[in-house]
């Protein structure tokens, strides 16, 4: 695991240390059955900051695996001590960020993935940064059940947009779809991160999409 060393990290990752996956790749097509020893679904959240979205999820829903994915130490440090203050045992953490998760993740290994207020990268010359660009789909596509789906939340309207656009064009079918998502009736509002409530408490709306990348059959 490669990490940016802060004050006490040591300790704290040596006392979080069954929270905390130190060479994901190994684990690859292996995640439920040996990391969780079980053969639960799988989901994943890419940037997962301190944990509150994924872990609330992993609370609600014992019978489901998860794994947060953050690269900034002091960050997933918290989420791991919030997963560990409340006991859980079907969630785990990436500390590093994943260029190419599907270096770590097998062909459909992964039943939902989530992405929450990524970063906008709001030059265009850096749009195949963002994380709802085509390439990244098209990487999501290879480890995703051809059942599962990318659930997405922004308070960014430049990057929805974005966002929906790419989908579109990738021939994603989206399956729910508001730009003001806790004045919809949605069951995604359920679970928030820190940053939907801080955006919220602004007065910011959050866009919200949930689609699958597999076409509709015969589409193709």
């Amino acid at each position: 695991m490669r990490y940016r060393r802060v004050k006490g990290a040591t300790e704290k990752i040596e006392r979080l240390r069954e929270y905390l996956v130190a060479a994901p790749e190994e684990l690859r097509g292996r995640w439920s059955r040996e990391a969780f020893g079980n053969d639960h679904p799988l989901f994943l959240e890419m940037g997962c900051g301190k944990g509150k979205f994924v872990t609330e999820l992993a609370r609600r829903h014992p019978e489901y695996n998860y794994i947060g994915v953050e690269g900034q130490e002091r960050v997933f440090l918290r989420a791991a001590q919030r997963a560990h203050e409340a006991g859980l045992k079907n969630v785990l953490f990436i500390g590093e960020f994943l260029q190419h998760p599907s270096d770590c993740f097998a062909k459909d290994e992964v039943s939902g993935l989530y992405l929450n207020f990524s970063d906008p990268w709001p030059k265009a010359r850096h749009a195949k940064r963002r994380l709802t660009h085509r390439r990244y789909l098209e990487e999501y596509r290879r480890f995703l059940k051809p059942e599962g789906t990318v659930a997405f939340k922004t308070d960014n309207d430049d990057l929805f947009e974005f966002s929906v656009e790419e989908f579109r064009e990738f021939g994603a079918r989206i399956l729910e779809i508001s730009w003001d998502l806790h004045g919809s009736p949605l069951k995604a509002k359920e679970v928030t991160t820190e940053y939907e409530e801080k955006f919220r408490e602004w007065g910011k709306t959050i866009k919200y999409l949930k689609a699958s990348l597999e076409p509709e059959a015969g589409s193709q």
